[in-house]
């Protein structure tokens, strides 16, 4: 017997940590110390530029969007989708990221696809200009059948205390703008899965939908990093809603002080063709649909009354589609 013959290559593994070194060392930025070989990854935090520093982490999975990688035998988009997340999760509190720790496991390493991850993770981290210094790669048989894998990620980013986004300052008549989503980002999955379960109907082309219903499926969870930064400099942001699993109300709520409520006005949502063909087809209920997908708004801003206006002006002069959904009551 052997670890090989258990189903773990070590020499496998080995090769494939040589092979994606030199990838991830190009998201490297000045303040790492020191990255891949070592029993942890060293990070030098940039005090001077921060007058309180706050480091901010969050940690987050892909979901099951990684099946529906592997239905359609395309894996390039998932490891980006993953940073994203992550980074939008810190990116609304008011953080700038640092640095990403990747952890991907599977029955049986199959190098191309796993190098395929990994270039999204690197792309991922290199536009939004954090380092990922780490992460684990594990062959585990008896836990994965074959073919299956899974992916996580954990972030830490810093802020100044000061200017860490606090929802305690909203307060009623506040006004929530929707910005646009990229499509489902990355939940909502299992969901569509159950609906469009097999190649060929991911395959299946719908009039409203520029592409396969599959490559709709599988947009990049876009990154909202650069947007927020540049909002929060110029106006008042009270507060900033991710919005993922649990829909815009849900996630809407996690930023919204208790004995607020929420009045949104989802008729003054334009919702793209996507989620209607989702729930055409798969008989979904509009409750349903609201309560599970972003439904094409992928963040949400809570802002004063007397700031809407500059701050409309200033996302269509960036061209950024965004639209009034709603206020607090």
């Amino acid at each position: 017997m052997s670890y090989k013959l258990a189903g773990v290559d070590i020499s496998k593994g080995d090769e494939f940590i040589d092979k994606l070194k030199p990838l991830v060392k190009k998201t490297f930025t000045p303040f790492v110390i020191d990255g891949i070989g070592n029993f942890g990854a060293f990070f030098e935090i940039p005090l001077r530029k921060y007058k309180s520093p706050v480091l901010v982490s969050s940690i987050d999975g892909v979901g099951t969007k990684i099946k529906l990688a592997s239905d359609l035998g395309k894996f390039d988009t998932i490891g980006e989708d993953l940073v994203n997340h992550c980074v939008n999760d810190i990116a609304v509190c008011g953080a700038t990221p640092l640095y990403f720790l990747d952890y991907f496991a599977t029955g049986k390493l199959n190098p191309d696809s796993a190098m395929e991850i990994v270039m999204g993770l690197v792309r991922g981290c290199k536009a939004n200009k954090c380092a990922l210094i780490g992460g684990e790669t594990a062959e585990m048989p008896g836990i994965y059948a074959k073919g299956d894998f899974d992916l996580a990620g954990s972030i830490t980013g810093i802020a100044d205390k000061r200017d860490l986004l606090d929802k305690r300052s909203v307060k009623k008549q506040d006004v929530l703008i929707g910005i646009a989503s990229s499509g489902l980002h990355t939940n909502g999955y299992s969901l569509v899965r159950k609906i469009f379960d097999s190649k060929s109907k991911l395959q299946k082309k719908y009039s409203d939908l520029d592409s396969p219903i599959g490559e709709e499926l599988m947009k990049v969870h876009r990154s909202y990093l650069k947007l927020i930064q540049g909002l929060v400099s110029k106006f008042k942001v009270k507060s900033i809603a991710h919005i993922t699993g649990g829909g815009i109300e849900g996630n809407t709520n996690r930023v919204v002080p208790s004995g607020l409520k929420l009045n949104i006005n989802w008729h003054s949502i334009d919702t793209p063709p996507l989620f209607e063909v989702i729930r055409q087809v798969g008989k979904v209920g509009l409750s349903e649909m609201r309560r599970t997908f972003n439904m094409g708004i992928g963040l949400v801003l809570i802002v004063s009354p007397s700031d809407l206006n500059e701050i409309m002006k200033y996302l269509k002069k960036i061209k950024e589609k965004s639209m009034v959904i709603g206020e607090i009551f």
